[in-house]
């Protein structure tokens, strides 16, 4: 963004990190909010969210000669709704003296003043304190993935426990470091200084590690397949030879392979990640496995004196290398805590469940849903064929009404243009299926559907779909 000059009550565009420009108004900064250090900067009220920042001066646009151009390349509900605050607030601004912020309602009258969330910068880098409370919009793309927004809770107290992470206390329990900090502000945050481990460079574990190393961690990786390492070598990774090698030499290791049985594999085989654990170790296990997994690597690790977390992702490949995951962690939560540089890096928001074996729990259920949902999508399109009707059409109906979704619209494109390049394997989520089916007999509880989608996804995979999309399993219903 080209830089512009600007005073006090101007309306602007402002760019915040890997997020689109967003409407605001700059406003004079809280008396006891100091204005960072060597850099020309505008203190920006936003609306719509009502977040406050510091922006610097090329990342911001005069609101009128750019609103076109901004309304064409963003078409969210959230945004919408900002730019309708700001339409409204020109209507009410116009033929009177515009007030600051905070001073009194059109009336006159004094309203209260509520407290600033402000995206602070401290030297280098900005915090965004986010409304707990506030749930996820669903035209967020971000959000469609997992459809997470349907079972939040709204959070009930937020306790800082770093300048750069927050947590929030829900109701059930469950606690989240919100991302929307220095990670989304500017790609910018303070790694820790602990010695990070890396077992697995798959689709989601070559878009973590890269995250990591933009992020300044210091990263020790490794492979079943070696030349994987290669292209993060050159990154500055350093190379481990073996799991039990990676677990010893560094503070945390991270883990995420295909399978409970690769899961397994890694820790208890030859040269394993249990030979390299000591006092004081930390172990995270990123899998998406079942809940027995997790309970068997979890009392492994803790009875060499190591210290254990799970923490499964929720997204895709394309959300691994954005850094835009979800986490769902359980177990150790002084380890959770220890992670806290590693996840703003990795994801846009975690999640601590508690006890491990719960984000297990959680991460099928939400899988379960998924891979539900994408067979029901690839159904309709078969039988919109079959009975004489437009796929394209259906798809813009469907992206017209209350199932509009990124997930939803990207897929079915996908499927129409026969691209199934894989985003997330088929053959890893029906095997979540096939362990969220195990799961619920345990329980007791009944999952026809999620029995119904399995059928379909194993019949993808006779037909040689397993390392295709999980859109792939469209053509299960064309052969």
């Amino acid at each position: 963004m080209a830089t512009v000059h600007l005073r006090i009550g101007d309306l602007v565009w402002g760019k915040l990190g890997r997020y689109p420009p967003w409407p605001g108004k700059v406003v004079s900064p809280p008396k006891d909010l100091k204005k960072p250090r060597g850099k020309k900067c505008h203190f920006v009220k936003f609306f719509g969210t009502e977040d406050h920042a510091w922006i610097k001066v090329e990342q911001l646009k005069p609101y009128h000669a750019h609103k076109e151009e901004m309304i064409k390349i963003n078409k969210g509900k959230r945004f919408q709704q900002a730019v309708d605050a700001v339409e409204d607030f020109l209507k009410k601004a116009k033929g009177k003296e515009q007030n600051s912020d905070g001073k009194g309602d059109s009336k006159g009258r004094k309203t209260p003043t509520k407290p600033l969330k402000i995206l602070e910068e401290d030297d280098e880098d900005l915090s965004a304190l986010k409304d707990p409370s506030e749930k996820p919009v669903k035209d967020d793309p971000h959000f469609h993935h997992f459809l997470l927004s349907q079972s939040e809770k709204p959070a009930s107290s937020m306790e800082p426990i770093s300048k750069r992470l927050k947590i929030v206390e829900e109701e059930s329990g469950s606690t989240s470091i919100q991302a929307a900090d220095s990670t989304a502000i500017n790609g910018s945050i303070t790694p820790t200084d602990k010695r990070i481990g890396f077992l697995g460079l798959g689709l989601m574990g070559s878009g973590i590690v890269s995250n990591l190393l933009k992020m300044g961690h210091v990263i020790t990786v490794w492979n079943r397949t070696a030349e994987k390492c290669d292209l993060f070598i050159q990154e500055g990774a350093r190379l481990g030879r073996t799991p039990a090698e990676v677990a010893s030499t560094c503070d945390i290791t991270f883990s995420c392979v295909s399978d409970p049985k690769a899961a397994r594999d890694l820790v208890l085989g030859p040269s394993g990640v249990l030979q390299g654990i000591r006092p004081g170790k930390c172990y995270v296990e990123m899998s998406t496995v079942d809940p027995g997994t997790i309970t068997e690597l979890s009392q492994v690790i803790t009875s060499r004196g190591g210290r254990f977390l799970e923490a499964p992702v929720a997204g895709s490949q394309q959300l691994s290398n954005d850094g835009m995951l979800v986490i769902l962690a359980a177990g150790d939560r002084t380890v959770y805590e220890d992670c806290s540089s590693c996840f703003q890096a990795m994801a846009k928001t975690s999640f601590f469940l508690g006890e491990a074996g719960n984000a297990a729990r959680m991460m099928l259920i939400l899988n379960m849903v998924q891979g539900s949902f994408m067979a029901t999508i690839a159904e309709g399109l078969t039988l919109a064929q079959a009975t004489g009707q437009s796929q394209q059409t259906f798809l813009d109906i469907l992206c017209q009404g209350q199932m509009a979704s990124t997930f939803v619209d990207q897929k079915c494109q996908n499927i129409l243009q026969g691209n199934f390049k894989p985003d997330y394997y088929l053959k890893h989520i029906q095997k979540d299926l096939r362990l969220a089916i195990s799961m619920g007999d345990k329980a007791n509880h009944p999952t026809p559907m999620a029995a119904a989608a399995n059928e379909v996804y194993k019949r993808a995979k006779a037909l040689d779909q397993s390392d295709n999309d999980i859109s792939a399993v469209y053509r299960a219903y064309i052969h």
